[in-house]
């Protein structure tokens, strides 16, 4: 590269025979005493060594020439200013090339070196050349380093030494060597031509930013060293490191050519750090949509506060995207679980905040919350210190009054839980290898639309994906493997939980899970769960089964379709309720079970796969299709699939509405169930009031409530034998289970029929 004939410039100054108007004898500001007519200096017109030239007596301890001209000094550029001398008389003083830095401002730049090395002259008449390079990189080679602060130069020699001596001085050179050091031919600029040092301390970011203006495409690289960067830098060409970056935490590196994580890791030469300041910049560039990891292995010993790593934001909303690598738990005690135990107020009136907390500084956000009354998976959402409450994820449905509870803080792979909202978040081909150390991902309290696809869930210690709050609203799971590290214990030991979600619209499709307490607690309406294979047994005989999918909310408007519900149950509970005993709200209604595969292994007879478990006296069901499922048990029977449990309250029979059970299949199943229920009834003895037990396909232990028709399978004779052609009348919900219904005759009849009975009134 040559500016002069790249861009012109114009850096030679004119020769001493032009006049000595434009030389001076202090630092060639405007202003300072020039040569033309000194005592001390004369032009020489025919010298047998130089031609024309400058005769100058030294009257000083250092004699200044400088031109009075500005030579330009670009950023990556080298100038090498050379000049021949020799001695005529008098005292033989040292030379040496000098200059004069200056700035926009026309000042001088202080702190720098502005001359180069000093040659004594020996002999006279012995013509000794002296050249000094001046330059803003610090290169070897380079004796004057001006950085990018410096934009030109006066520039000339210094005598030194003894006074009265007579030298002779050819014409100045000032040449652009800046080839000398890099070419254009080169894909790179190098940010030690822009004045960057990498001494570690120096701020080298308008160097950085000098380098990254010059590139015009290529690639702008950091050779060895360490830079400081002390404010956020955008570099917009490629970058290659060799070097290493050190900056403060909410200063940004945004390499909008070079957007992925393994460059960060050769920026910052640590694996987190680079993670920490690669989510900072996704956060902050406009020109990021996603970070790729690069299919590396981040190796933490801590977990990773994502809202710390972008100090500058607290609520994030614009789709944004992580993908392709894995984080690898290492053993470290700042994976231990927190628990602090503190007593506190609960009211109904109230119910989304526990109140008066003791030791409220203690007790960390997003810590689980246990104690009596208390559902699955309810969190601390939020809290004040000042007023002692603390924001629920969700209600407590038996806890009104004071009592002491349990808060557990799990810690986390990725921590979004310090942002207040983030929206348009998703990840994918992730791998958390939790080893059994921490659980994986925590998220915001607040957002729409967090999605996590393809992913591995690798034996988190505690949870797999935990949301806090409403950040899980249209949450999105597709295709992922949650694969559990408690595998070995029998499945009343377990007590881990995949997914949890407490806002609606969640979609969890095709996924894969294995061996959890539980697979999903969704506290939400209109969840969407398809495709997916959740096993949770074990090799217990007779093994206790527990509920793989829990359903928190009555109007539960969900569809569960085309998933292989492997020795586990369904559950459907209001156990978030703050009221749970029926008032005039929605009881359980609008719930979908369809085309499912149900299997239990060597699990206990009274394992079932559909259990509704109500908190609170009242309910009843009001819209529930559970219909072209297929139950199959192995190495044992199960006495049926559907269960009430009763453990807090039973169900009012005498309300349900909507219930469709049909289309099923039931292999090693003691006793099938479908509602309209078709019950074939045989009178052997005469009487005119037959019974009909409808008590065991009738789902969910409910009442005979209807019939919808009577069918005679052949005659109804009556004691001669005779046909009988009356048709009975029904009366329904008869016997102490209210599970029977009476067909009345005119007379004392034999036959058989087919009852179309059902549990509901429609």
């Amino acid at each position: 590269m040559n500016k002069a004939i790249t861009d012109g410039l114009t850096f030679m100054p004119p020769a001493f025979a032009a006049g000595l108007a434009q030389w001076s004898s202090g630092d060639g500001t405007p202003g300072s005493a020039s040569y033309d007519g000194a005592a001390n200096a004369a032009l020489v017109p025919a010298d047998a060594d130089f031609g024309g030239c400058l005769e100058m007596v030294k009257t000083n301890s250092t004699q200044r020439l400088r031109y009075m001209g500005q030579t330009p000094l670009l950023p990556g550029c080298y100038l090498r200013i050379t000049a021949r001398v020799k001695a005529i008389s008098g005292n033989l003083p040292s030379v040496r090339i000098a200059g004069w830095a200056g700035n926009a401002s026309d000042s001088n730049v202080g702190g720098l070196v502005e001359s180069g090395p000093t040659t004594n002259l020996s002999l006279y008449g012995e013509v000794v050349t002296v050249s000094a390079i001046v330059g803003t990189g610090a290169r070897t080679g380079v004796d004057m380093v001006w950085g990018d602060g410096a934009i030109y130069g006066h520039f000339g020699l210094d005598l030194t030494g003894g006074n009265g001596g007579v030298v002779r001085i050819d014409d100045l050179v000032i040449e652009d060597i800046t080839a000398a050091f890099h070419r254009d031919m080169m894909n790179w600029v190098d940010v030690r031509d822009y004045g960057a040092l990498g001494d570690g301390t120096t701020d080298d970011s308008a160097a950085f930013l000098a380098a990254d203006a010059a590139a015009n495409g290529r690639r702008v690289l950091i050779s060895a060293g360490t830079y400081r960067l002390a404010s956020s830098v955008t570099l917009e060409n490629p970058v290659e490191f060799e070097g290493t970056l050190s900056m403060p935490d909410d200063a940004i590196l945004s390499l909008t050519k070079s957007f992925d994580l393994p460059t960060y890791i050769n920026a910052f030469g640590d694996e987190v750090l680079a993670f920490k300041k690669a989510f900072q910049s996704l956060l902050n560039n406009a020109d990021h949509e996603g970070l790729d990891l690069g299919g590396r292995r981040i190796n933490i010993s801590a977990p990773i506060d994502m809202a710390a790593a972008v100090p500058n934001r607290t609520e994030y909303a614009q789709r944004r995207h992580i993908r392709n690598g894995m984080f690898y738990v290492e053993n470290s005690s700042d994976w231990d679980t927190e628990q602090v135990t503190s007593p506190a107020s609960y009211a109904t009136s109230n119910h989304w905040q526990l109140t008066d907390v003791d030791n409220i500084a203690n007790i960390p956000v997003g810590a689980l919350i246990t104690g009596a009354g208390v559902g699955r998976e309810v969190y601390v959402r939020e809290k004040n210190e000042a007023t002692r409450v603390i924001t629920l994820s969700a209600p407590l449905y038996d806890a009104v009054g004071r009592q002491t509870y349990t808060f557990t803080r799990f810690k986390y792979v990725m921590d979004f839980s310090g942002f207040q909202k983030l929206s348009k978040f998703s990840m994918s081909d992730i791998e958390f290898l939790c080893n059994g150390r921490a659980s994986a991902v925590l998220m915001a309290p607040a957002g729409l639309i967090f999605h996590v696809k393809d992913c591995f869930f690798t034996t988190p210690k505690d949870r797999a994906i935990t949301s806090p709050g409403d950040g899980c609203q249209g949450m999105l799971i597709d295709r992922c493997q949650f694969l559990s590290n408690e595998g070995n214990l029998r499945v009343q030991d377990r007590s881990t939980v995949a997914v949890n979600a407490n806002a609606n619209d969640v979609k969890i499709r095709d996924n894969r899970i294995t061996q959890f307490r539980h697979f999903a607690v969704l506290g939400g309406t209109s969840s969407i769960i398809t495709g997916n294979h959740w096993f949770l047994g074990d090799n217990e005989p007779d093994g206790v089964r527990v509920a793989g999918l829990v359903l928190t909310a009555t109007q539960n408007r969900a569809t569960i379709n085309g998933n292989y519900v492997d020795n586990c149950s369904i559950e459907w509970s209001n156990e978030h309720d703050p009221e749970p005993d029926f008032a005039s709200e929605f009881s359980f209604s609008a719930l979908n079970i369809t085309d499912n595969i149900f299997q239990s292994i060597g699990s206990a007879p009274w394992s079932r796969f559909i259990v509704i478990k109500p908190h609170g006296p009242g309910h009843f069901i009001n819209g529930l299709t559970i219909a072209g499922n297929m139950f199959r048990a192995i190495h044992g029977n199960l006495d049926r699939v559907d269960l009430v449990d009763t453990t807090f309250a039973d169900l009012d029979y005498s309300r349900i509405r909507n219930v469709l059970v049909q289309g099923n299949s039931f292999q090693s199943i003691t006793q099938g169930i479908e509602n309209p229920a078709r019950i074939s009834h045989d009178q052997n003895a005469l009487d005119n009031v037959w019974t009909v037990d409808c008590s065991g396909p009738l789902p969910f232990g409910g009442y005979a409530q209807n019939v919808d028709s009577v069918v005679a399978r052949g005659k109804i004779a009556n004691a001669a034998n005779v046909a009988n052609y009356d048709f009975p009348y029904v009366s329904t919900e008869q016997g102490t289970n209210r599970d029977r219904i009476t067909l009345r005759f005119s007379e004392n009849t034999v036959g058989s029929v087919t009852v179309l009975a059902r549990i509901d009134n429609n």
